[in-house]
């Protein structure tokens, strides 16, 4: 069953209990479905991270934090302003900024829950080197959480369970008959390979776009975000997941594809005038 086809009967089959919420990407305009609540999912975003604060050892370097931090600010301006500009609704209106440094030198990672909680480890700073390049990496990690990915995803991955059961139930317990007797989840294989781990790419190169939009509207030299990338697969030495198999682009797909929009981009979106 090709990925289509399953989605329309998905569709078919949710229709009646679920009423889908549709909305579209900030600047993208990519049309997204929206089923969860992204008031509640902000909520739980926010207690999982004070527990992160907790458990993880946060790094001593004020310096380095105060850098994120300014970053930060300069982004929350620059988003909100752009949007005030254009006369459109602010994505980040409700969001609760906050940001920390976590000390792992060996986890070469950031990102941003919902509602604009974010987290940078030391182990990045590796591939960032230098202001344009952290701001590059803070750039993409905002730009999922304006995009509302995590809304979309839990949406998304509601509306397939459903589907799948409702599937299961029609064929009369077929697809429970193949994982007991092959002892693999093979409905929820062929679902991370064939929808969801290309609908999540496919959010990975959104918020690669946006994050280079954020970072030219706030200032910063977005020629460093294609650099990071080229270190970033330096440093892995050439070892990563066959792009099937992965939820991002692959490293030389990201440049290709980072460097064919960074023109656009640069034109399109300059430093943006606070007023």
């Amino acid at each position: 069953m090709n990925r289509r086809k399953f989605l329309s009967y998905v569709g078919c089959g949710c229709g009646s209990l679920l009423l889908p919420s549709c909305g579209t990407a900030p600047i993208t305009e990519r049309k997204q479905l929206k089923i969860v609540s992204e008031a509640k999912l902000n909520a739980q975003a926010a207690k999982i991270y004070e527990k992160i604060k907790e458990k993880e050892k946060m790094s001593d370097d004020k310096e380095k934090l105060r850098e994120i931090k300014d970053i930060g600010k300069r982004m929350e301006n620059s988003i909100s302003e752009y949007f005030y500009q254009a006369g459109l609704k602010d994505p980040t209106i409700n969001f609760d900024w906050e940001y920390i440094l976590i000390d792992r030198k060996k986890v070469r990672n950031a990102w941003c829950m919902p509602g604009g909680k974010i987290a940078v480890y030391t182990g990045i700073l590796e591939a960032t080197k230098n202001t344009d390049g952290l701001a590059a990496v803070m750039g993409h990690e905002i730009a999922h959480a304006v995009a509302k990915h995590s809304v979309e995803r839990a949406s998304r991955a509601t509306l397939v369970n459903t589907g799948t059961q409702l599937i299961d139930i029609f064929s009369g317990g077929k697809l429970s008959e193949v994982n007991r007797t092959t002892g693999i989840n093979t409905v929820g294989l062929i679902t991370q390979l064939g929808i969801l781990n290309p609908f999540n790419r496919k959010q990975e190169s959104e918020a690669d776009y946006l994050g280079m939009i954020f970072s030219s509207l706030s200032g910063y030299d977005i020629r460093e975000t294609v650099k990071i990338w080229e270190r970033m697969k330096k440093l892995n030495k050439g070892k990563e997941q066959p792009e099937f198999l992965s939820t991002h682009p692959s490293s030389d797909n990201r440049i290709r594809d980072l460097n064919e929009k960074m023109n656009e981009v640069i034109l399109k979106y300059p430093p943006i005038k606070i007023s």
